[in-house]
């Protein structure tokens, strides 16, 4: 209605970056986790402008799991086109530049791609913005200062009062995405807009491959003290399941050593 434009033109404006997503067992494309946390993050939010934009490939896979997003109840998806090699930092600089969001929301790291989690950092330098990681929750926006919840570790929060405009990057502590339902999924929309590109150099000289599992630590004798420490230091090892060499050749030394990792898990 005509009286309302002038109420929505003042709202604060919290746009939310999201990414696609990679499945841990059945490897298919989702929307991502910490993303989909941001988003029902930015939906919490009262009297606000949320809107999604997403910097990547247009295609099928990459589609379908954006649909997850616009399910959660949002008309459309601001989709910046980017090469699979490209830097898409420089061009969600400029597509926030050009938006002037007040918050800027998204996961602490993607779930395919590099996933460093630098993200954030990167755009956070280039607009010039502060950030605040490990969002738990936002508890207002007023008069250009956001009042937020920063997650600690043990369960623990600490509210912090942030001048926008800011980054914020949310975690697993933050409450669980709601569904995505099928009907917005399908009648939302995709509004494409062409940036120019940045090949990322660094990243064709990498050498990628599956990440495999963290071998078994061995065991340590956990101590309170240093004095506690030293005397299990210190002390006579005690069980009779080692084995003890007495002027063994390298060789027999060296295979001793490879069966005992092995018998660890340290190698496989």
């Amino acid at each position: 209605m005509p009286h309302n434009a002038p109420q929505s033109a003042t709202r604060p404006n919290v746009a939310v970056l999201v990414s696609v997503g990679h499945h841990p067992l059945t490897a298919r494309a989702r929307r991502a986790d910490q993303d989909a946390r941001a988003v029902e993050m930015a939906l919490s939010l009262n009297d606000i402008q949320a809107s999604l934009i997403h910097a990547g490939c247009h295609d099928a896979d990459s589609d379908a799991a954006l649909c997850g997003y616009l399910g959660m109840g949002f008309e459309a998806i601001e989709l910046i086109e980017q090469s699979s090699g490209a830097d898409v930092a420089p061009a969600l600089a400029e597509a926030l530049r050009d938006a002037a969001p007040q918050l800027v929301l998204s996961g602490a790291r993607a779930e395919t791609g590099e996933g460093s989690g630098l993200l954030p950092y990167l755009l956070a330098e280039s607009l010039g913005w502060p950030i605040v990681t490990g969002l738990a929750a936002v508890e207002s926006i007023e008069h250009g200062v956001a009042t937020v919840l920063q997650a600690l570790p043990r369960g623990q929060r600490r509210r912090l009062r942030v001048r926008l405009p800011a980054i914020a990057t949310v975690e697993s502590s933050a409450p669980a995405a709601r569904q995505s339902a099928f009907g917005p999924a399908r009648r939302g929309e995709l509004t494409c807009q062409e940036r120019p590109g940045i090949d990322d150099e660094a990243l064709a000289e990498w050498r990628v491959q599956p990440a495999r599992k963290r071998p078994k630590r061995l065991k340590i004798v956990k101590a309170t003290s240093a004095r506690d420490r030293f005397k299990a230091a210190a002390a006579k090892a005690e069980g009779g399941g080692g084995q003890v060499l007495n002027d063994a050749t390298p060789e027999q030394g060296a295979e001793a050593i490879f069966k005992l990792l092995r018998e660890e898990g340290v190698l496989r």
